[in-house]
């Protein structure tokens, strides 16, 4: 047997070896966070074409790894949109507006990351389409909304599709 040869030598080069390796795969893949984008005049739902600058309510934008972004005119929708199975694609980042920063009747900017998001659910105040899931950046202006307007306060990943579900018209009408 050679003795120049040590299995702890060996190993220690190997792990060396290895780590190096991991360190240089990750290098070059710096991702940026997908900013939001702004609204523009002719800026359109994806769902129903209605241009968002005309309705009142907080607003939401899906941005995919390969195509497209989609602006929603509703949270709703975009929550309906994103909780389909059959509509899952790669999804680089999803905004909502800060309703606790922007006016209600004509909602500009402050676009903050769905998923961190606190929302209240049916509360008295109606978006582009009826009634709609406000969004908050902070805890507590998703609680003094609530207070006011009625609702609940839930995170994200506590909306369920039956919550946001666009389909049944009339029979998910909860004021007639």
């Amino acid at each position: 047997m050679n003795k120049a040869f040590s299995w702890p030598a060996a190993i220690t080069v190997l792990s060396a070896l290895f780590s190096a390796s991991l360190l240089l795969t990750g290098c070059g893949e710096k991702t940026t966070p997908v900013q939001a984008l702004e609204i523009s005049e002719g800026t359109a739902c994806a769902l129903d074409g209605m241009v968002l600058q005309d309705f009142p309510g907080p607003k939401a934008q899906i941005l995919y790894e390969h195509s497209e972004p989609e602006f929603f005119c509703d949270t709703r929708e975009m929550f309906s949109i994103f909780l389909r199975p059959e509509q899952k694609k790669r999804i680089a980042a999803i905004y909502t507006q800060d309703m606790g920063k922007t006016d209600w009747a004509h909602p500009q900017g402050h676009w903050i990351d769905a998923k961190t998001a606190f929302y209240v659910l049916g509360s008295s105040r109606s978006g582009s389409m009826g009634p709609t899931v406000v969004s908050f950046a902070a805890e507590a202006d998703a609680q003094g909304f609530s207070t006011q307007y009625g609702g609940k306060v839930l995170r994200f990943d506590q909306v369920t599709l039956d919550m946001v579900d666009l389909r049944g018209g009339i029979v998910h009408d909860e004021k007639m």
